[in-house]
């Protein structure tokens, strides 16, 4: 995907990333990775946001193809994320009277990501309410601070009505994969979900906040830096955000998290599974954390509203899969959902005891009895429990 023409004076000029194993050296994009940039053709032309360094080369030869030979005057950064802002001291010395225009935080971060680069004379510090005119368009800035990170503004154009969202309302995925336009997408709620927990979930109250100054706001559009553009049934993207963003549980139903040594505790998860959906739970989900995603794991825990924690003990402990699973709920803020525990030990079961302790840490979160304690494998004198603990996680 590159150079594209979204209006008369208004391009996108982003790139994707088909190579890209994983962003941020953790999230699998089997899809690659969209790098959304626009510039806008004004009496004063400015570029909104750079990319990554990884698809630079083609960013600046889209930059270069929509400029037609005309000068950039600003270079608007949203986000001083390196993902979108590598490119910014090439522009300074490809564009010397750019004037960059972001909040001053974001300009106290330049030098930590550009050592040596000289801004003096080039920069103009926006904060809330600020306008930016380019002639026909008007760009008015809003605070996103922690959505998600403390630097983040985004832009609303008054003339054409489309936000500029910065990381908000992003998805995993190149656009020449999984569509340009949201409505090209199949399954949009998909890839943004896992996005959303993973990346900015935590920061629910700061979206939250963004959402109420969008409210105001006569969006006709939305463009994000990353995925495809929203520009039809916006309010299922932002009643979505702000279902995710309050921590509510979006779809009713059960997520079955399991970490099994040797089978064992996986064979009681599948039987729980079949014992809960034949007591009418509307869906359950099943997934084995040693073999699947983490980042779909952690997206599905904050989809549903109950979630049965089924492990193994593990030097004394907890076995790794669960744990570090837990610990990633626990740093994106998992809140307020009913929880049951089901531990597996041969001969000192001590799973139990670490999860009780880390859904303890976490906010209203609540336990479910009775706790099961299964020794090596499931036998018939343990089916009561788990029927008594499927009838209990239901109600």
């Amino acid at each position: 995907m590159g150079y594209r023409k979204l209006s008369e004076d208004v391009a996108y000029i982003g790139a994707d990333d088909l190579e890209l194993d994983l962003f941020e050296s953790q999230y699998i994009v089997p899809e690659g990775m969209a790098y959304n940039s626009y510039l806008i053709l004004d009496e004063k032309i400015a570029v909104l946001d750079t990319a990554d360094a990884r698809v630079g080369e083609r960013w600046l030869s889209n930059l270069s193809q929509a400029l037609e030979g005309r000068i950039p005057d600003y270079l608007v950064v949203h986000h001083m994320e390196p993902d979108h802002s590598a490119l910014i001291a090439q522009m300074l010395t490809l564009y010397p009277s750019l004037t960059l225009v972001a909040s001053a935080k974001a300009l106290q971060m330049l030098p930590q990501f550009f050592e040596g680069i000289a801004t003096e004379g080039c920069t103009m510090a926006v904060k809330e309410g600020d306008i930016l005119d380019l002639g026909r368009h008007t760009l008015r800035f809003i605070a996103a601070p922690m959505v998600h990170w403390p630097e983040v503004m985004v832009s609303f154009d008054e003339t054409d009505g489309v936000l500029y969202s910065a990381d908000g309302f992003g998805k995993f995925g190149a656009l020449s994969k999984c569509g340009f336009y949201g409505r090209d997408d199949d399954d949009w709620a998909c890839e943004a979900r896992r996005y959303y927990f993973n990346i900015v979930g935590k920061y629910g109250v700061q979206v939250q906040t963004l959402l109420s100054k969008a409210a105001k706001l006569p969006i006709r559009a939305i463009r994000p830096l990353h995925g495809p553009l929203l520009e039809d049934n916006l309010e299922t993207y932002l009643s979505l955000y702000d279902i995710w963003s309050r921590y509510e549980a979006e779809t009713d139903g059960v997520f079955i998290a399991c970490a099994s040594i040797h089978g064992g505790t996986l064979a009681a998860a599948e039987e729980l599974k079949r014992i809960l959906l034949e007591k009418g739970a509307p869906k359950v989900v099943l997934s084995d954390l040693c073999r699947s995603d983490f980042a779909e794991n952690v997206e599905d825990a904050f989809r549903y509203p109950k979630m049965v924690a089924m492990a193994s003990s593990y030097d004394a402990g907890l076995f790794t899969p669960m744990y570090e699973f837990l610990h990633r709920l626990q740093i994106k803020g998992w809140c307020k959902r009913k929880v049951a525990i089901v531990e597996n030990g041969s001969w000192a079961p001590s799973a139990g005891r670490v999860m009780k302790e880390m859904f303890g840490a976490m906010k209203e979160v609540s336990i479910v009895d009775p706790s099961v304690t299964l020794c090596s494998r499931l036998k018939k004198t343990d089916m009561p429990l788990l029927e008594k603990l499927a009838e209990n996680i239901l109600k």
